[in-house]
């Protein structure tokens, strides 16, 4: 058995088929179907159903593949003891952030992090909360950048900050009158919702008090968005209101926006770096952490310091 058969069998259990397995890896598809063969050979067992496509694990092979990032993981330990010993911060490194974070954070920091650590490679994908646990889980990503609380003991949470939220609608709204907002003051049959499954639309929900259902006689548009920018864009015709977290708040248009914020304790959001709980790289991780901490506006670093409330996400 070798750690290379082991690193074949993970692939194919990721992508669900031999001949991506075989490019990802970087090896002929006949040289990665012999390897896997010779392992389950040696096991006297079937790791993979062939004859469905994609191909599946069976039982045994879950368990199997399961073991298999485990040791895996441990061997890619080894070469990181010497780094963290050595200090050095280098690597391939691959982060997942979700839509409504990766517009408004990356851009102050990312840079400045690929500037300063030359030796990291750095691969970074806009996902779904659900996406980026479970590709951690397939040791297919290193860190993720997303909403918390996940209450889920499998991933390990870093929190780096808590980000408060604004109602935000026409000038010529009627919400205008209001310096500070509660949430009994917001019209929720002109609210402006984000897509099933995006973990802000779960928060703006929360914050509400309500849930979406079928929309009201009295709700002339009903309207749902992958996109904060699209939801914004409307609000600024004057389609009806939605909620933004402070770091959107640059994208919104003064001249035909307004924002407020809430009545204390303020709503936040708890924004986390997550890793899988046997993660290794932990020089390329703080190296990243403190790039993020660092370049965050102060005004927002200033609110970690008031009384506010977390507003969670159906996980």
């Amino acid at each position: 058995m070798t750690l290379t058969q082991l690193s074949y069998i993970v692939a194919v259990a990721n992508h669900g088929s031999f001949g991506l397995a075989a490019r990802k890896c970087h090896v002929t598809q006949p040289t990665l179907s012999m390897q896997i063969q010779k392992l389950e050979d040696m096991l006297g067992v079937i790791v993979f159903d062939r004859s469905k496509q994609p191909v599946v694990l069976t039982p045994i092979g879950a368990r199997l593949v399961e073991q298999a990032r485990i040791i895996l993981r441990e061997a890619d330990r080894l070469q990181e003891i010497v780094r963290e010993e050595s200090g050095q911060i280098q690597g391939d490194f691959r982060l997942g952030i979700i839509p409504t974070i990766a517009p408004y954070l990356l851009p102050l920091f990312l840079q400045k992090f690929i500037d300063r650590y030359k030796a990291v490679n750095l691969t970074v994908e806009e996902l779904e909360t659900a996406t980026i646990v479970q590709r951690l889980k397939e040791d297919t990503l290193d860190a993720g950048i997303l909403a918390t609380p996940l209450h889920d003991n499998g991933i390990l949470e870093i929190r780096l900050y808590d980000e408060p939220f604004f109602a935000c609608f026409a000038e010529n709204d009627e919400l205008a009158q209001k310096k500070v907002l509660r949430e009994k003051d917001l019209p929720l049959e002109r609210i402006l919702l984000l897509n099933e499954g995006n973990c802000l639309r779960d928060q703006m929900i929360n914050l509400c008090q309500f849930k979406a259902q079928t929309p009201k006689k009295s709700q002339r548009l009903h309207f749902e968005s992958g996109s904060l920018t699209t939801l914004i864009r409307l609000v600024e015709q004057g389609s009806g209101f939605t909620i933004v977290p402070y770091l959107a708040l640059d994208t919104v248009s003064q001249e035909r926006c307004i924002t407020r914020p809430f009545a204390d304790p303020q709503p936040v959001r708890e924004i986390s770096l997550i890793v899988h709980r046997s993660y290794v790289k932990h020089n390329i991780l703080e190296a990243l952490r403190k790039e993020v901490l660092d370049h965050l506006p102060e005004r927002l670093l200033d609110y970690q310091k008031h009384d506010h409330r977390r507003v969670e996400f159906q996980w």
